[in-house]
């Protein structure tokens, strides 16, 4: 117990003392823009007790994942009368790898288990390596520690270390240290706003599709997580949904910044969105409370029987297995592009469009889609990744392989004239329909061999669907097959 207490009085003395900060001259909370890569942009208000001239504070209440040089300080009332002399940032908060950090060279008491006993006993041993990487270290994922216990050498920790307790650096939180001038003594509100990682957003979606057709409804959901080390009450969150450029940091000193129909039922706050710059920004409707480790999920979407049409797509090529081939050897092998699947498709496919009850930008995420049964439940029957959406945008999603349905693909002809730089080359497709029902499916082919190509003959009406591709819609009759034949031409 006493050893206990030395050990709390100890951590205790270590605190610095923070400068006498509030969240605002009215109690508000942070605000913060997270973005889908993982960082955030952080501004608070923040009411300062300074002295005229300088003054040197330390600011608590940050996050261990905080970007030194995206410190901007922004005096609310008087911009000139505030400047940052000097800023240091001290992020290296106590831990047990602190702490072995340390004591590197000493020895040191570890607390371990008698396997015959089941007793502890305490063993010394010499800490040669930690194995910390303290923040902003080259190794960011630390190393193996290297102990010495009675003459041996043991790459990792015998037991539980004990400490007597930290040293006089030691943070129990992250916090900037700034010199700063003042052209007066008194309070001065200020905005501290800074980039932080460890907090990021993507977008869930969850459809149901009905029983007899591929309407569906939709939900979406802001899915919000906060590892950034740093907890911010009564926040208010803005969405931004897009892929901002940035670049490696460098380092650069803190900055001061100059000051410049018929009525519906009512609702509970929605989630906005608006367009901001080549983005989309989506606010909370709402403050929270977003703590360090947790996840937060809001509504952010819902429509009701939305049209869709459910796809089946045969693509019986397999040209990953041909990577690294040369252009010599896609005209002039019989066997590339050969190389075949039977697996066909099962995707939905809607519009984002106002006419179908939805038109607004989908930020990118992961989109469930159920299917409700006969007797009201509902089965998962698949989910697909959905990129960033805009409106008026067409999205197809990839269920999974349908498993009545068996594509065939094989080549039956191939001719190459060197004379002429020209090849000639034939296909034979047949899709097999095991359902009860008959079924259409998009069987799509790719013109591989050469960018100068003529479909010289085919079986049925097709689509050029891109330079290299083309489409054939067909119905397969229930029980049956559909063949799909096509003589292909390449010059060169």
């Amino acid at each position: 117990m006493q050893k206990t207490r030395r050990l709390a009085a100890a951590v205790l003395a270590a605190l610095p003392i923070v400068a006498a900060t509030v969240a605002g001259p009215e109690g508000e909370g942070p605000r913060i823009t997270v973005y889908n890569q993982d960082f955030a942009l952080v501004r608070q208000v923040r009411r300062l007790h300074l002295k005229e001239g300088d003054n040197e504070l330390r600011i608590g209440g940050l996050t261990a994942l905080l970007e030194p040089e995206s410190v901007v300080l922004r005096d609310l009332q008087d911009a000139r009368g505030l400047r940052i002399l000097e800023q240091r940032y001290a992020g290296d908060t106590l831990s047990q790898g602190f702490l072995l950090r340390q004591h590197e060279g000493k020895v040191l008491a570890f607390q371990t288990v008698n396997p015959a006993t089941g007793r502890k006993e305490v063993v010394s041993g010499r800490v040669i390596r930690s194995g910390y990487a303290p923040q902003g270290s080259a190794a960011t994922g630390g190393t193996t520690p290297i102990i010495e216990v009675d003459w041996k050498i043991q790459f990792s920790l015998p037991g539980e270390p004990l400490f007597d307790g930290p040293g006089p650096d030691a943070l129990l939180e992250p916090l900037l240290r700034w010199n700063l001038w003042s052209d007066r003594a008194g309070e001065r509100d200020v905005e501290l706003s800074f980039i932080t990682g460890g907090l990021g957003w993507q977008a869930t979606y969850n459809a149901v599709t009905s029983e007899k057709s591929a309407r569906f409804d939709l939900v979406g959901w802001i899915s919000l997580t906060n590892n950034s080390g740093g907890e911010f009450k009564d926040a208010r969150v803005k969405l931004m949904a897009g892929e901002v450029n940035r670049t490696q940091p460098v380092q650069a000193r803190a900055l001061m910044l100059e000051s410049a129909v018929a009525e519906a039922p009512p609702r509970p706050p929605q989630v906005t969105e608006k367009a901001f710059d080549e983005y989309h920004l989506y606010t909370l409707p709402r403050p929270v409370n977003l703590l360090n480790g947790e996840s937060l999920q809001v509504e952010f979407c819902r429509s009701s029987d939305l049209p869709a049409e459910r796809l089946y797509v045969y693509d019986g090529s397999q040209m990953n297995v041909y990577t690294g081939w040369g252009p010599e050897m896609a005209r002039t092998r019989p066997d590339f592009g050969t190389e075949s699947n039977t697996r066909v498709a099962s995707m939905l496919e809607f519009t984002n469009g106002k006419a179908s009850g939805l038109g607004i930008p989908l930020p990118r995420g992961t989109m469930k889609v159920y299917r409700a049964d006969a007797d009201g439940t509902r089965e998962f029957i698949g989910e697909s990744a959905l990129g960033h959406t805009a409106a008026d945008e067409k999205v197809r999603l990839y269920l999974g392989d349908a498993f009545d349905l068996v594509g065939e693909r094989r080549q039956t002809n191939y001719r190459i004239d060197a004379t002429k730089e020209s090849a000639e080359e034939s296909f034979e497709i047949r899709v097999r329909n095991h359902k009860s029902e008959p079924v259409d499916v998009r069987v799509v082919e790719h013109l591989y061999r050469w960018s100068t190509w003529k479909i010289v003959d085919s079986s049925d009406p097709y689509e050029k669907t891109d330079a290299k591709t083309i489409e054939f819609r067909v119905k397969v009759p229930s029980g049956g097959e559909k063949l799909v034949a096509y003589h292909a031409r390449y010059s060169w």
